[in-house]
């Protein structure tokens, strides 16, 4: 019997690593990137207006005692289309959007505002992503919550969905 056991051993530990790739394949690990800026500071910026009549944005504007929504995104950037109307519900809701957009031009820029809305109280040139790799933002749209004294309360990775605009409403208010 003891024989018996020995031959099987190799086939039950195959069947083990089988049943632990599989409960990795149905449960993929969380492989975004989060900001080690949360907590801190933003960090010091003044980049120049995209569009004309339209401010660019400086790390100062989220220094005057009022809590805002920093949105990372990019008229190319398709989940920035679908962001859009939540955006727009946020301004709607109250909430101050200053905008960063990421290797972008006037005219892309004009046609997607055109599209979506424009939640922007004012959108900053980031040709090189230097705003975008100070952040600590790893793509586009990301979104930082910011108190009204420049520091990073929350990182948003990814759209901003539906179900999500009442909480981020709520943060912002409780920041105040």
């Amino acid at each position: 019997m003891k024989g018996g056991v020995k031959l099987w051993l190799p086939l039950l530990a195959f069947a083990a690593v089988l049943a632990l790739i599989a409960m990795a394949l149905y449960r993929p690990a969380d492989r975004t990137v989060y900001s080690a800026m949360v907590g801190k500071p933003l960090p010091a910026f003044d980049t120049p207006p995209l569009l004309s009549g339209k401010p660019g944005l400086a790390s100062a504007a989220f220094r005057d005692g009022k809590p805002k929504l920093l949105n990372i995104f990019a008229s190319w950037c398709v989940p920035c289309a679908a962001e859009a109307p939540q955006l727009m519900a946020l301004k709607a809701a109250g909430v101050t959007i200053e905008g960063v957009a990421i290797r972008d031009t006037p005219q892309a820029m004009r046609d997607f505002l055109a599209r979506g809305g424009d939640p922007y109280a004012a959108i900053g040139d980031d040709k090189a992503s230097a705003v975008q790799l100070a952040l600590g933002s790893s793509g586009v749209p990301e979104s930082f919550l910011i108190d009204g004294k420049g520091t990073i309360l929350l990182q948003h990775v990814g759209d901003i969905r539906a179900d999500e605009v009442p909480g981020i409403v709520a943060r912002l208010k409780a920041a105040q």
